[in-house]
């Protein structure tokens, strides 16, 4: 069954308390595969690894009914340096 972008985005805003999401369906409308950035300020002092990890488990129910998952994750500090 295929993910609703928007569905995908308003889980991500809720359960990662995310300021900034882009959600990219790369599956040309099919909802079988997401490109995602996520700025959450409870990304902050974590490494890469445990922010994906907490991505994760946080969409494992939607991460399950598609095929390919591909994520970048920030600080909001880290955001908004990456945007000068």
């Amino acid at each position: 069954m295929p993910v609703a972008q928007s569905h995908l985005e308003a889980q991500i805003k809720s359960k990662l308390e995310a300021e900034h999401v882009e959600v990219t369906d790369t599956s040309n409308g099919c909802g079988q595969s997401f490109e995602v950035v996520i700025v959450s300020k409870l990304f902050a002092g974590k490494p890469l690894l445990s922010r994906h990890r907490m991505v994760n488990e946080a969409l494992k129910d939607e991460i399950s009914q598609i095929h390919a998952f591909s994520q970048k994750t920030f600080t909001p500090e880290q955001w908004a340096a990456q945007q000068q």
